[in-house]
């Protein structure tokens, strides 16, 4: 489903079961598609219709059931996605034009065309309505802005040695997932700790088939090394099975087992592997350590806590599973300020679980609208019964408490950064001579080794800092670039970055207002090169070459003398080379920012030469997998032995016949495939 505007100016689906559902439209999971029936009836009553006349021409078509509604503005862009337990009734509310806010006065003034979806019950609605909303991202709606999916951690379970493993995405591999974990750090420092406790692998599947000796997490006492058989499987069953009890809230248990195992083997003069136990427990207290607070009556619970300040609200959500806490992550959804903490709660669940396992339990820091209705929603959705509650008192009332807390002091925290960017922003204009602070600032960097997997960078920032979720790496592929011509890498990164641009958003409206509730752009107002005159004579060329030059400022920033940090030089159009005051807030600004860029080109830089590294030339040939290229390194020893190999040393391999051994031996000698 998308936000264009229907050229019959109006579809109402039907939620009728149908054989045919090509036009079925997407749902979230639990709500059932339904197609599309063209309102062509209707196509003349709401023509040259705008507003509440336009809604009001809708509402004589409405049905009483419950479904979900659309609002677009002239150029097709949703303004608001809503669910009604009567779409008649609901959408009449916005024709009568009494009683609304300034915020609902505004979106239906704005409002040219409608679109409808009707449902067998409430339930579903609600379903479909923050499925949409995520998707359609409405500009009247309150958006959950930081959506990332959640690590967890995996103990595979389709490997004779399972694995353990970060894990973010579809669960599609077999195994036990615990989590979520509120932080892929969080995931790292656990995994880290169940290595030293549980001594599982974790390496990939392809290194541990392969492996012919132990690696060096087995010397360092991280690895028990069931590659090389240094432990039987069924100790190393055990190990997992220990793991899978340690995560799942048999903390107590295992952690006795492993205390009696320490006391037997120094009765028996065991002092080694005493002291490996003795590790073991350190490591698991370890881990309990990081978790904070570790209720004793709360299994399986999400906390939720909101707190509203100054226009913006802050929602903190701290996650208990297996009666163990796996952290806590503060959200700043997007909201009207005039919305109560209540709608914005209640509005933030319903997108928060659309694509996220629920608990079965949920327990909040005030009611939120429709709570009932919800908990019935993420039961239904979930296959099991979702309790929904506030506390009054007790241990589930003092986790309210901390999450609350927690809430004030992010916000807190949140509101001083936007004040010192915001004052950043205007220093930035002024310094720069632009007409109006900028609202999205690209900075650009290059990374690589004597011209070797070269790497252009692109960082964003905007008024609430960094933008990561904006960032691109560009991998060099031009031939025509000499190694190390960094002019020639800024021009490909620069021709790249802004044809795309161009393409897919056309040239940016600089004379256009800016609305106070503006999405962030996607055209930058400002771009930053590390680089002097002569770089920034590249970039304009570019940008002239595309005719956006009066779309964007582009500003270098040199390195100063000796690459002293605070004597940078700055090269802007129309004006002198020039440097900033030793202690000007701005160019501390500029400095991080510049930082900031160099940091992800050198990290980019550096993946891409590892990859290269670690690469072997078996991977190369098709029709070589994980077996075959096994069985050849094992009779071999390395690539490169395979690569002097002839037809006859081959075809003596086990598994190897001879169309594969010819695949392999003209994949490395030319001629023989001429």
């Amino acid at each position: 489903m998308n936000g264009r505007v229907p050229t019959d100016g109006g579809i109402l689906y039907d939620g009728n079961d149908v054989e045919d559902d090509d036009d079925a439209i997407e749902t979230s999971e639990g709500v059932p598609a339904a197609p599309a029936i063209e309102w062509a009836e209707n196509r003349n009553e709401v023509e040259g219709l705008k507003g509440a006349e336009l809604i009001q021409a809708f509402v004589k078509r409405l049905p009483n059931g419950p479904g979900v509604y659309r609002m677009f503005n002239e150029d097709g862009d949703v303004l608001y996605v809503g669910k009604a337990r009567s779409l008649k009734k609901r959408v009449n509310n916005y024709a009568q034009g009494r009683g609304h806010s300034n915020r609902i006065s505004r979106m239906i003034r704005e409002t040219a065309n409608m679109e409808f979806v009707t449902t067998r019950t409430e339930i579903e609605a609600l379903l479909l309505e923050a499925n949409l909303i995520k998707r359609l991202r409405p500009r009247f709606n309150v958006l959950l802005r930081d959506d990332k999916s959640f690590p967890y951690i995996l103990v595979t379970g389709d490997s004779r040695a399972p694995a353990l493993y970060k894990h973010r995405g579809a669960r599609s591999r077999k195994g036990d997932y615990f989590g979520p974990f509120a932080s892929a750090g969080a995931v790292g420092r656990t995994i880290n700790s169940l290595q030293r406790a549980f001594l599982l692998r974790t390496c990939t599947d392809s290194v541990f088939e392969t492996r012919t000796r132990p690696c060096l997490l087995h010397q360092i006492k991280r690895c028990a090394a069931p590659c090389t058989g240094e432990i039987s499987n069924d100790g190393y069953a055990e190990l997992v099975s220990e793991a899978k009890d340690f995560l799942s809230g048999k903390s107590q248990a295992v952690k006795a087992t492993i205390a009696t195992a320490m006391g037997e083997a120094a009765e028996n003069l065991d002092f080694e592997r005493a002291a490996l136990y003795r590790d073991r427990l350190a490591a698991l207290s370890h881990v309990q350590s990081h978790q904070g607070i570790n209720p004793s009556g709360v299994e399986e619970a999400d906390v939720f806590a909101i707190h509203h300040e100054g226009g913006t609200s802050c929602i903190q959500v701290f996650f208990f599973r297996t009666g163990q806490n796996w952290g806590n992550r503060a959200y700043f959804p997007k909201a009207d300020p005039s919305l109560s903490t209540a709608e914005v709660l209640s509005a933030f669940l319903a997108q928060f679980y659309d694509d996220k396992p629920c608990p079965r339990q949920i327990l909040l820091c005030e009611a939120v609208e429709e709570q009932e209705l919800l908990g019935q929603a993420l039961s239904e959705k979930s296959g099991y019964k979702v309790s929904i509650q506030v506390p009054q008192r007790g241990e589930k009332k003092d986790l309210v408490d901390h999450a609350l807390a927690n809430a004030r002091e992010a916000h807190g925290r949140k509101l001083a950064e936007t004040a010192s960017q915001s004052r950043l922003l205007d220093g930035f204009a002024e310094t720069f001579k632009l007409e109006r602070a900028p609202r999205r600032i690209e900075i650009y960097d290059n990374s690589h080794i004597m011209g070797t997997n070269a790497v252009g960078g692109m960082v964003v920032a905007g008024p609430e800092g960094f933008v990561k979720g904006q960032y691109r790496k560009f991998n060099i592929k031009s031939t025509d670039i000499t190694p190390g011509d960094d002019f020639g890498m800024m021009r490909e990164v620069m021709t790249r970055r802004f044809s795309r641009l161009l393409k897919e958003e056309g040239k940016p409206d600089r004379t256009a207002e800016i609305a106070e509730d503006a999405a962030f752009p996607a055209w930058p107002d400002v771009i930053l090169i590390d680089g002097g005159q002569g770089q920034m004579t590249a970039v304009r060329a570019i940008l002239k070459e595309l005719d956006v030059e009066d779309c964007v400022t582009a500003i270098g920033v040199a390195k100063g003398v000796d690459r002293d940090a605070g004597r940078e030089r700055f090269f802007a159009l129309g004006r002198d080379s020039f440097t900033l005051p030793p202690r000007d807030p701005v160019l501390y600004f500029i400095q991080r920012l510049r930082d900031e860029a160099h940091r992800f080109a050198i990290g980019s830089h550096r993946a891409r030469r590892k990859k290269e590294m670690v690469k072997n030339p078996l991977d190369e040939i098709a029709g070589i997998g994980p077996t075959r290229k096994r069985a050849l390194l094992t009779h071999f020893g390395t690539a490169k032995a395979v690569s002097r190999a002839g037809m006859n040393d081959l075809m003596a391999v086990s598994g190897i016949s001879e169309a594969v051994a010819r695949l392999v031996y003209e994949h490395f000698h030319e001629d023989a495939a001429k």
